[in-house]
């Protein structure tokens, strides 16, 4: 497959980008600074954009079969910096007819897990309370994305970690897994790249947690 991958420099998105290669897929990871890109490949194509304008990443997402993002807010203060990335990305896709997008949300923006005791739900109440700017960010950029033409899927993991690819971690399509505390980047990407062509995630929210 042909894919787009963005925030390619950060944690998600650098795996996002090592595990598609690995996968023989080819690569378009976008990035603001080239040199922060640690990963190489005969079948990436690396493209500088700071995603300020939908018409220079047109050709970016010309012709891939899906978009992954991995962009989200660097601190507590960068609020709203999600959203606004996000739908120059979607205008992008938009005017090139590419409809596949995969974004990396948060668990406390979908609904509260079943199942959940006292200790998860004071845990989700307090980092709702500190968090609070950066998951309005990522609700905003879910309610873009669902009045959008894309077929998306936001998903949604617990406090990121990096460590090692496990490929085992539970998901809910709608909803997130009960007692889900963390979550490795490395297993985000996983799970972003096996929903590709998950047709029960288009257009939905996925918990994903070990």
């Amino acid at each position: 497959m042909k894919l787009t991958v963005f925030g390619a420099t950060g944690g998600t998105g650098r795996e996002l980008v090592r595990q598609a290669l690995d996968a023989g897929h080819e690569v378009t990871a976008v990035v603001r600074d080239p040199a922060r890109l640690r990963v190489s490949g005969d079948r990436l194509e690396v493209v500088r954009s700071g995603l300020a304008d939908p018409e220079e990443l047109r050709a970016a997402v010309r012709g891939r079969y899906a978009v992954l993002s991995g962009l989200g807010p660097r601190g507590r203060k960068a609020g709203g910096v999600t959203a606004r990335l996000t739908r120059t990305i979607v205008s992008a896709m938009e005017a090139e007819g590419v409809r596949r997008l995969l974004v990396v949300s948060a668990s406390p923006v979908g609904p509260a897990p079943k199942g959940d005791g006292a200790v998860d739900r004071a845990v989700r109440s307090v980092i709702s309370v500190i968090l609070k700017d950066v998951y309005a960010d990522l609700r905003e950029m879910e309610a873009d994305l669902a009045r959008s033409d894309t077929d998306w899927t936001c998903v949604r993991p617990p406090r990121l970690q990096d460590k090692p690819l496990t490929g085992r971690y539970r998901t809910v399509v709608g909803g997130n897994p009960a007692h889900g505390r963390f979550l490795a980047r490395a297993d985000v990407a996983h799970a972003m790249l096996s929903m590709i062509d998950a047709k029960e995630t288009v257009r939905q929210g996925v918990g994903v947690a070990y």
